[in-house]
């Protein structure tokens, strides 16, 4: 009798030993990025890492292709899936590509959002976008149009032609084109988020048009690689650079006059703000339906639309009278 009590209490203590240890588990959330190597996704990374320590048991996977290729994600999808991550948070290459491989995921258990550039809605349970998509098109027309009050030729300089945000930006920009009929729009050429594609790419644009007066790319690699292209052609002050950038990356490109402005939320925040709704739908505490009220932390919350989309914030204007102030932050 005595020894079957013991086996019993050793069985209940291993039990416990078990459940406490399996309540220990973080919770990890993978952050899946158009590509490595990309300072905006680094910087998102910093912000889910700040949520990741905020919340508490929680391991960010910071992860991406090589390239911005959707085959490159779909490998990366299916290695998440094979480790059992809680969730994955994906800014997607192409909306419908990567689909297949998340809808796996979900079925398998695992949360599925995707942030910044989204994902077929069939493949994720919300897409969280950095503003919204209007908001974003007017924005970067009106860079460019504000430093042309007599009109001329513009450009876009996009990342790839499957981009599902770009492709959403620059739709929403010709939208409200006839609010500038000075301005004409020349061109719309593809850099893949590669700095020397988007280099070449420039260039082309600055050997076809002579006349170009602003390239516009609603892409932090493009923007980068656009400013220097200018510069390297002796353009400074003849064509401006205007679009999505970081301060850290574009401060030199102000500072010469390649660019006189651009605009971008702060990724920080919207990596925070991802791995933040990732945890609140991995572990139960949110659920993803239309009218849902979302805390994102710090941030505040977010409320999904009908499908299941939330925008973060507006974006904010950089020039040289904020740029050193933002240079060294992100």
């Amino acid at each position: 009798m005595f020894a079957k009590k013991l086996m019993i209490g050793a069985a209940l203590a291993a039990s416990l030993t078990s459940s406490a240890a399996w309540a220990q588990d973080p919770v990890r959330i993978a952050l899946v990025a158009k590509s490595l190597g990309n300072g905006f996704f680094e910087a998102a990374n910093r912000g889910a890492e700040e949520a990741a320590k905020e919340l508490g048991n929680v391991q960010i996977i910071y992860t991406g292709p090589t390239s911005t290729t959707a085959e490159g994600q779909i490998e990366v999808i299916n290695a998440l899936i094979a480790q059992r991550v809680n969730a994955i948070a994906i800014s997607a290459n192409d909306p419908d590509a990567v689909a297949p491989a998340l809808k796996r995921a979900m079925q398998r258990g695992i949360t599925v959002i995707s942030w910044d550039s989204g994902v077929a809605r069939d493949g994720r349970e919300l897409h969280l976008a950095p503003s919204s998509n209007e908001l974003i098109g007017q924005t970067i027309i009106k860079l460019a149009a504000d430093e042309l009050p007599e009109g001329g030729e513009v450009a876009v300089l996009s990342a790839t032609s499957t981009s599902t945000n770009q492709n959403i930006w620059i739709s929403e920009m010709n939208k409200v084109m006839d609010q500038y009929p000075d301005i004409k729009l020349v061109a719309t050429v593809y850099g893949d988020d590669l700095a020397d594609k988007s280099y070449r790419e420039t260039q082309g644009l600055l050997q076809t048009y002579p006349d170009l007066d602003a390239i516009i790319a609603p892409t932090s690699v493009g923007i980068v690689a656009a400013a220097q292209a200018v510069a390297d052609a002796g353009k400074i002050g003849k064509v401006n650079v205007t679009g999505l950038g970081l301060p850290s990356e574009m401060a030199g490109a102000v500072e010469s006059g390649a660019s006189k402005s651009f605009a971008i939320w702060n990724p920080v925040d919207l990596g925070y703000s991802a791995a933040y709704l990732a945890y609140e739908l991995a572990t139960d505490k949110a659920e993803a339906k239309p009218g849902a009220v979302i805390s994102i932390g710090r941030m505040g919350s977010v409320t999904l639309d009908d499908a299941n989309e939330a925008a973060m914030s507006t974006p904010f204007k950089y020039d040289a009278s904020n740029i050193e102030e933002f240079k060294t932050v992100f």
